[in-house]
């Protein structure tokens, strides 16, 4: 068979491969219902994801696979943001055989491994996306990432029609970091120092600065990555840190989803738990929601 008829072939056959891919029919729905219900405290977030993963699965002729950058302090919603895009594209979720999840600390834990990890990770990617095309890769914690192995999957993210007989223009690539939290943090402190709420912040307001800040920084595993240097990156996606009445929401909800009627009491005093920052100000929960879960378990008895 000759080139052009085979690349003409695989093509023909991307459509009918996503049939495999596990998806849920009615895909936005329940992306929007649950990240007004249940993430607080980001409206950047709930409106550049709906629109970005929206636009994406709407495309038939994508020129590249998504990719999103999400970045903020630790329990501020990005592993939650992860979650509830598996669940709103595969009716498994993260259980989903197409949902790939990977934590540099768990995964690519030795520098000195760096060429075997980059040809498990490619040889990966490439297997899952045969398989189905609309394959969704995680990977956590890029800020603790080699850069070398960072770019062993730009090929995959690039505007190739085909690499090696495979098209990744379906996949969608989604990275989490703290890298450039502090960065937001000062944005979100201007703001709040100027007597503006965080409502009034726009994705303009930090996404030039995020994206350099994080290009910039030594101890990101993005620091001067070629998936920056080459615009790979579809959209960088700050996470604002938490204030107490978003740690308050989190208690709630959590509370609720155990079966349990609310007590504000209780809500409370979990938030008053936490510590805050700036050490003046004391504005920030310096973990976000993150140990609800646990304090919530000393006051009840589950």
């Amino acid at each position: 068979m000759d080139v052009g008829k085979s690349h003409y072939l695989q093509m023909l056959m991307l459509p009918t491969k996503l049939f495999l891919c596990d998806l849920v029919v009615n895909q936005f729905a329940a992306l929007q219902e649950n990240l007004d219900k249940k993430l607080f405290g980001q409206h950047l977030v709930s409106k550049v994801v709906v629109k970005a993963v929206r636009g994406f699965l709407n495309n038939t002729n994508a020129k590249k696979p998504l990719a999103l950058s999400l970045h903020g302090w630790t329990g501020t919603g990005k592993n939650f943001v992860s979650k509830i895009v598996a669940e709103s594209i595969y009716k498994k979720g993260l259980q989903s055989k197409y949902v790939h999840q990977f934590v540099a600390t768990l995964h690519f834990p030795h520098a000195h491994s760096i060429n075997l990890y980059k040809d498990q990770l490619q040889s990966w990617i490439r297997g899952n996306v045969s398989a189905c095309p609309r394959s969704l890769f995680i990977f956590d914690e890029m800020d603790k990432m080699h850069a070398g192995l960072i770019d062993s999957i730009k090929p995959f993210l690039d505007y190739y029609e085909l690499l090696d007989g495979v098209s990744y223009r379906q996949a969608i690539f989604i990275f989490l970091s703290n890298a450039g939290a502090e960065k937001i943090t000062e944005v979100a402190l201007d703001f709040w120092r100027n007597g503006r709420t965080r409502e009034d912040i726009q994705l303009t307001d930090i996404q030039n600065a995020l994206s350099v800040s994080v290009f910039n920084n030594k101890n990101s595993g993005f620091w001067h990555s070629t998936l920056i240097d080459r615009n790979l990156i579809d959209y960088f996606i700050p996470f604002l840190p938490l204030e107490y009445k978003h740690v308050k929401m989190c208690v709630r909800v959590e509370i609720e989803s155990r079966g349990y009627t609310v007590d504000e009491d209780i809500v409370s005093r979990i938030a008053d738990e936490m510590t805050y920052f700036p050490r003046e100000e004391r504005i920030y929960s310096d973990k976000g929601c993150k140990t609800v879960d646990a304090k919530l378990d000393y006051y009840y008895d589950f």
